[in-house]
């Protein structure tokens, strides 16, 4: 089987298939990468070990720290306690919810945080917090990128830019005036 092909049929399989955590298998979240494929998870009773991923989810499904997935339980091995047999995305997961098969310590944390958003602890604190409470956030939508440095002016140098601004509109007409002459002055020669 080509490259391609495998690529295709894995993708096919962890986006179309809605697998159901029975049997052995559980839903576990991940809470760390470890290199070589291993990746550290914790399950909804708070133990954590490592996982491995398969060969067929290598080089072309990738898993990030706080994405769920389903394990299977491996016998060999003292750290790599199971092996990881599906990722499971947002469709896969509220179908698990809807089969009353979902951990409840899951629940909390994976309804809270959407992708996106900052949180509150995250955030600068703002000027004046009692405004906040009784306006409606009309920019609580928009994600604020917190690597970029804000820099706020003072009015006194807004001010100083404005009056330059003036001076500079005020030179601007004055020069238009005298181009206008110049252009009059031309045409009746």
């Amino acid at each position: 089987m080509s490259v391609t092909t495998k690529k295709k049929h894995v993708t096919k399989e962890v986006l179309e298939e809605y697998p159901l955590p029975e049997g052995s298998r559980q839903v576990v979240k991940v809470v760390a990468s470890r290199g070589n494929n291993l990746h550290e998870v914790v399950t909804s009773r708070g133990e954590k070990f490592l996982v491995s991923m398969p060969s067929k989810f290598r080089k072309h499904v990738w898993i990030k720290r706080g994405d769920f997935i389903l394990v299977e339980p491996i016998e060999e091995g003292d750290k790599v306690k199971a092996e990881i047999s599906h990722i499971l995305f947002n469709e896969q997961i509220k179908h698990i919810q809807e089969q009353n098969l979902w951990p409840e310590e899951f629940s909390e944390r994976s309804a809270a945080p959407q992708k996106g958003w900052i949180p509150e602890d995250l955030l600068p604190p703002s000027e004046d917090e009692s405004e906040e409470d009784g306006e409606d956030r009309e920019l609580g939508d928009l994600c604020i990128n917190v690597n970029r440095v804000c820099i706020q002016q003072s009015q006194w140098e807004s001010e100083s830019e404005d009056s330059c601004s003036e001076d500079e509109e005020e030179e601007d007409e004055e020069q238009e005036e005298a181009e206008k002459d110049e252009n009059e002055s031309k045409t009746e020669k």
